[in-house]
């Protein structure tokens, strides 16, 4: 059989480019990072030499112009990729969009601030080759790995969320909120339409998101302190987790959204009880009248803190914020209706507690809101 002399040479291109691609990409999420990325460079070239590597900085259209720093870099070392995202954020997300742009058949992520020990990172590779693990974690929690000068209230909450995390990872794990590992790519495509990508454990939504056991080794490095910029941990963070850790245990079964939001529609109940007790016990108003008030400082209620923590992602501000609660009271209208309807049926007709009457309102229209503002007032862009 004859062969083609352009066919060998397109060929031999490929097999050239073949070996010359990566082996070993590094995803390094990134928000208001630019005092690190050179140094953070400089420190990968040390530990890595020998092997065929990239770095890829996903950024989160950082104000500091992070980006920029990133592209000067790449503009003298082509392993310095840039992934810039504009108009999202989140750190999960940025680490599953870094590692889908990587074709190198093994992945690490961790952070730009200079406190995960990037020595361990040939360790973690080695490991991989083996072919005996899927999945190599930094950890802080085995024996010689440490978390550097942490307070106690600080620790207090890492092992807190540690010991939550294991209603969500069957996988035995002493580090599962570790941000330092690294995975065969394999790993990641089979996951990647089971994630939640919620907050900013993506190992932890990895590990609870595999159909099947991984293979999990853990190498113990110490936690260092940061040199430059500003820790993202804040009550927004444990939320985000929290939010995680509802999604893969009960994500399966209800929409994590739907559980916060009845949540919400539990806090409510109180307001709507105290507003329908203020007027209808102490100011003796109609039970009538006393109940449509109530619905309507409870529905604002329940907005504004949805607003807040159930839809954190997709929060309204501005004129947005106004016309959301519109669209909220419009949307839900028909739930408050057959809400005050149903209430005062069974108070005035089957002579109910009237408590009883308010809250069997209440669950009428709780389904009926979540359905329709998640279409209207929350809707995806």
């Amino acid at each position: 059989m004859l062969v083609d002399s352009d066919e060998l040479s397109a060929e031999g291109s490929r097999i050239e480019l073949a070996a010359d691609g990566p082996e070993f990409s590094i995803v390094v999420p990134t928000y208001k990072e630019r005092a690190n990325v050179a140094e953070l460079v400089a420190r990968l070239r040390r530990v890595l030499a020998g092997i065929h590597w990239e770095v890829i900085f996903v950024d989160d259209d950082s104000p500091d112009g992070t980006a920029d720093a990133v592209r000067e870099l790449g503009r003298v070392d082509r392993r310095v990729r840039c992934l810039q995202r504009v108009g999202r954020r989140g750190l999960s997300s940025a680490c599953v969009e870094g590692m889908l742009a990587s074709s190198a058949p093994y992945v690490a992520v961790m952070d730009a601030d200079l406190q995960h020990d990037e020595s361990l990172l040939p360790d973690m590779l080695r490991a991989l080759r083996t072919g005996d693990v899927d999945v190599v974690v930094g950890s802080r929690y085995v024996a010689g790995g440490g978390v550097g000068n942490w307070d106690a209230s600080r620790l207090r909450k890492s092992r807190f969320a540690t010991r939550l995390a294991r209603f969500a990872v069957k996988v035995p794990l002493s580090d599962p909120m570790s941000g330092f590992f690294a995975l065969r790519s394999e790993v990641l495509h089979d996951t990647v339409r089971h994630l939640s990508a919620i907050g900013f454990k993506i190992l932890l939504d990895i590990l609870a998101s595999s159909a099947q056991g991984l293979r999990v080794r853990e190498l113990p490095y110490q936690f260092r302190e940061r040199i430059a910029g500003e820790s993202k941990l804040d009550s927004k963070v444990a939320w985000d987790y929290l939010m995680l850790i509802l999604d893969k245990t009960l994500g399966r079964f209800i929409p994590v959204r739907f559980v916060v939001f009845m949540m919400v529609g539990g806090l409510g109940v109180f307001v709507h009880l105290a507003v329908l007790t203020s007027m209808f016990k102490l100011a003796g108003s109609s039970f009538l009248s006393g109940q449509s008030v109530a619905t309507l400082v409870a529905m604002t209620f329940n907005f504004i803190v949805n607003n807040v923590f159930t839809y954190r992602d997709r929060r309204l501000s501005g004129w947005g914020w106004l016309w959301g609660w519109i669209t909220f009271v419009l949307a839900c209208s028909v739930g408050a209706l057959a809400n005050v309807g149903i209430a005062t049926y069974l108070f005035q007709e089957e002579k109910a507690f009237w408590v009883l009457s308010a809250i069997a309102g209440i669950v009428v229209g709780a389904v009926w809101n979540y359905a329709v503002t998640s279409i209207y007032t929350w809707k995806s862009t």
